[in-house]
């Protein structure tokens, strides 16, 4: 399989731990860039404490649309990159007129203790603010957080779609759990310390698997090929300044998901704890869609797809030749794939 191919030659995986470990503790020194404009036109609709939610809407007709953003190493502008690069774009050029963006904030000194459940909570105030019942499209991290809302709050979501999520961490291997079963508490208790209670998104690069060709890693996860005219630059500049606006996260939320989500397998074994219960995706009915990439390395199709056997609702699935980032960014993947996510959206909207 072209992901086990990646996670097994790009990683000497005690070696590479250890002297990822030693780079993500060492002091950081690198200024936060400033936020980017949206490429789309966006209204600031909902400013919480650790969430912003952005309305992209061109109209009041159909389901609304929420799109979570991971909260992991980079911002939300993953769903708005570029022209051509945009999911949000996409959707709303193929019907989709309700449409919100989930941005999560970088943590601070305040917001540092947040977990799961406030996320989570945070969420809820979102989707009851867009109205309930709502489509939820879960990218990547984004997209096992949506899972869990949808099980926990199960008349507030229509249409699930689920992209590039981890969800049973043990149907194969992938690039961040093979270090993850390598990284003591010890090591974990020291990242988060080391940020004053946050994970900082400068030192968690060097924990984030990434092909050493910079040239590659642009021409898969934008799918564009040189010789590039002045757009596609234009593009490429826009990606490399999205590549630096990395975010921190609460030390808490990043422990739990350490523990919960990879450590536990708790999602797909059925024990994932969600504001005083326990969430179990067999009582799951919503009709999902999972997105998956053919050789996508941190959420490989054995991961993701196993959404799929948990649900007890009516699932399909599309797979896009590309990788993790290619789901989200890539030319190919967003003129083919994402007009195909609208319309499985728009098939009883309304």
């Amino acid at each position: 399989m072209p992901w086990d191919n990646w996670t097994r030659q790009m990683w000497d995986w005690p070696l590479a731990s250890l002297e990822m470990w030693r780079r993500a503790l060492a002091p950081d020194e690198t200024p936060q860039p400033a936020p980017a404009p949206w490429t789309t036109p966006a209204r600031l609709a909902l400013d919480l404490s650790a969430l912003r939610l952005w309305d992209f809407s061109t109209g009041d007709a159909g389901a609304a649309v929420v799109i979570v953003a991971p909260f992991a190493l980079h911002d939300a502008h993953i769903a708005d990159l570029a022209p051509g690069h945009s999911i949000v774009a996409a959707l709303r050029d193929h019907g989709c007129a309700r449409l919100f963006v989930v941005e999560w904030k970088s943590a601070t000194q305040a917001t540092r203790n947040l977990g799961v459940d406030d996320l989570l909570a945070l969420l809820n105030v979102a989707v009851d603010d867009v109205g309930a019942p709502v489509d939820l499209i879960g990218l990547c991290q984004g997209g096992w957080l949506s899972l869990v809302h949808a099980a926990r709050f199960p008349g507030k979501t229509r249409r699930l779609v689920v992209v590039g999520a981890p969800v049973d961490v043990r149907a194969a291997p992938s690039a961040l759990t093979e270090p993850v079963a390598r990284t003591s508490d010890a090591a974990l208790m020291s990242l988060v310390g080391a940020g004053g209670g946050c994970v900082r998104g400068a030192q968690m690069t060097h924990l984030w698997p990434r092909e050493a060709d910079e040239g590659a890693r642009l021409a898969e996860a934008l799918q564009i090929a040189p010789p590039f005219d002045e757009a596609t630059r234009q593009v490429v500049a826009a990606f490399r300044a999205w590549d630096r606006r990395v975010v921190d996260l609460p030390g808490r939320y990043y422990c739990e998901v350490f523990r919960h989500l990879y450590r536990e397998n708790a999602l797909a074994a059925g024990g994932f704890p969600a504001l005083g219960r326990v969430v179990d995706l067999r009582r799951l009915d919503r009709p999902l869609l999972l997105l998956v990439g053919e050789s996508d390395a941190i959420a490989p199709p054995p991961q993701a797809l196993a959404a799929g056997a948990l649900v007890c609702g009516p699932v399909e699935t599309l797979s896009a030749p590309c990788g993790h980032l290619g789901l989200f960014l890539g030319r190919r993947t967003i003129a083919q794939q994402w007009p195909r996510v609208a319309a499985w959206l728009n098939k009883e909207a309304g």
